[in-house]
């Protein structure tokens, strides 16, 4: 039962009558809908009492979930149109520019990169809620090549009726993300709503002579794209009682990716634009980014990374609202080839949360970015390129012409790149081993095409992340003894990321199981290591 000070109910009950409103929210009457209905006085500092937080389903709470409850791109820019300019030498990037972050040159030794972005629960569990909330506002650091420093919280809740577990649980999931990507949460600020909002003011720093801009594609660039799109769909659907269990499953998932490895593949390869795809949708953010480079967009409809479920619900009419609104901001900008399928004219205008990059870089460049990108860890898919045209214009056409789509990388059908060509594996021929290369351009026979193929295929993300992948397959070439795979496996997952204590510890899992044997070569390759550094 709820904690109840009968003396401070009925003293501030009686203030609340005699002045004909409630005193803690003058447009309700007292009693209130809340007194009547669960029987507690918020203005006498009663609340609720606990209760299963598993049983609430936040995206029930609200009207819009996640990136879909922000205001409309166009009118964002119209609201932008008509305030005064920012005069600052110092400010490198910042409104006029209407990039994903702003750059702010202190002095000469220090650049600072920062955002903030706030938005609506979009899915049902608070933990996942805080995380990619963190994923998503850390984003736009990323999108322009950043390095995350610092983070403020911003915290909007029904306090005096709901269970406060839910923001510990929020909190908690995003400082897990913020950990991850070693920024430090050092402060914030709480204000009561009556729908759940939570985001983050982030500060990072950049080498502004490097930094990703938004506005500087070029004729002839690639368009890559990182994540699959239909979260908007997804969570429309979910909402009114239509959920696809396995595409939210998959959308929670990508949406509690970090975009870190994307931003550190683009800016190592260097690239000509970058912008993270949030609530303006695919179309949205991509007629931004030509509109500001004077520049033309043609994507391959066929080409597009889809959650499952995501376009037989556009086929049944299931299209949220904001849609509607991206679809406004870009207007006669997009053009529809007649023969692309409806439903991908609507896809572009999902408003994603937690989004993927896009990325134009240079032709000359495609391959070895996706080859980064795929050394990370981070799934892409080649969604079209930089044309000449009208400025700030999109063709959409059915396919790219070349009888191939390139999806994302755990979709497992996507051509090899140049670290699979080095994957190696372990293949027991009666007392040897015997190294197969994977490289699709090899010249070999069928059968060990297919069966570098099914490495290849084995080593991608699937229901196991890559990052887990890896681990198990180097604990398995510790057990077979395979020197050649041990030092390939070793750096691979180093450049994932994987710590040298990760990587004792999986190599353990296999010394219990084959013994000392195995251990002796782990001790001489880890000798071996200490030698080469």
């Amino acid at each position: 039962m709820a904690i109840i000070d009968a003396a401070k109910r009925s003293r501030v009950m009686q203030r609340s009558k005699k002045l004909g409103h409630c005193i803690c929210d003058p447009k309700r009457q007292c009693p209130c809908d809340i007194f009547k209905g669960r029987g507690i006085c918020p203005c006498a500092g009663e609340r609720p009492e606990p209760t299963d937080v598993s049983l609430i389903k936040l995206t029930q709470l609200v009207h819009n979930a996640g990136c879909a409850s922000k205001i409309s791109a166009a009118d964002l820019e119209n609201l932008l149109s008509r305030l005064p300019q920012v005069d600052d030498p110092a400010v490198i990037s910042g409104l006029a520019a209407g990039d994903d972050a702003a750059i702010y040159k202190i002095d000469d030794h220090t650049t600072l990169v920062q955002t903030v972005d706030v938005f609506t629960p979009c899915v049902d569990d608070p933990y996942r809620f805080g995380k990619i909330c963190a994923c998503n506002c850390l984003s736009d650091i990323y999108a322009m090549g950043g390095i995350p420093r610092t983070a403020l919280s911003l915290l909007a809740f029904p306090s005096e009726t709901g269970d406060k577990e839910i923001m510990v649980l929020m909190l908690k999931g995003a400082m897990e993300v913020l950990q991850k990507a070693q920024c430090a949460l050092i402060g914030g600020h709480s204000i009561k709503d009556e729908e759940i909002k939570l985001g983050f003011a982030i500060t990072g720093t950049i080498d502004s002579e490097k930094a990703v801009a938004l506005e500087t594609a070029r004729i002839g660039d690639g368009l890559v794209l990182t994540k699959p799109l239909g979260i908007g769909v997804l969570n429309f659907a979910n909402q009114i009682g239509r959920a696809d269990k396995n595409g939210l499953e998959a959308a929670e998932r990508s949406m509690m990716v970090l975009n870190k490895e994307a931003s550190e593949a683009m800016t190592k390869v260097g690239v000509s634009a970058c912008t993270d795809i949030t609530g303006f949708g695919l179309y949205g953010h991509l007629t931004r980014m030509m509109r500001h480079s004077g520049t033309t967009a043609r994507i391959y409809a066929d080409a597009l990374p889809v959650f499952e479920g995501v376009l037989e619900f556009i086929r049944e009419g299931i299209i949220p609202g904001a849609n509607e609104r991206n679809a406004e901001f870009v207007g006669a900008d997009l053009v529809v080839a007649d023969d692309v399928a409806e439903e991908y004219r609507h896809l572009g205008f999902s408003a994603e949360t937690s989004g993927g990059l896009l990325i134009s870089v240079p032709g000359n460049k495609l391959t070895r970015l996706t080859e980064e990108l795929t050394s990370r860890g981070a799934d892409w898919a080649v969604i079209g390129e930089v044309i000449q045209g009208d400025n700030g214009g999109l063709e959409l056409i059915a396919s790219n012409g070349k009888g191939e789509r390139m999806k994302t990388e755990s979709e497992q059908e996507r051509p090899a790149s140049a670290s699979e060509q080095e994957t190696c594996c372990c293949a027991a021929e009666d007392d040897g081993h015997e190294i197969i290369e994977t490289g699709l351009s090899s010249t070999r026979p069928a059968s060990m095409k297919a069966f570098g193929e099914l490495m290849v295929s084995v080593s991608a993300s699937g229901q196991i992340d890559l990052r887990t992948k890896e681990l198990i397959l180097f604990a398995l070439v510790v057990l077979q003894r395979c020197e050649d795979c041990l030092d390939l496996h070793y750096e691979k997952a180093l450049g994932m990321g994987i710590t040298k204590e990760e990587l004792d510890e999986a190599a353990w899992c296999a010394i219990a199981m084959g013994g000392a044997p195995v251990k002796m070569v782990y001790n001489v390759f880890l000798d071996k290591k200490k030698g080469e550094r």
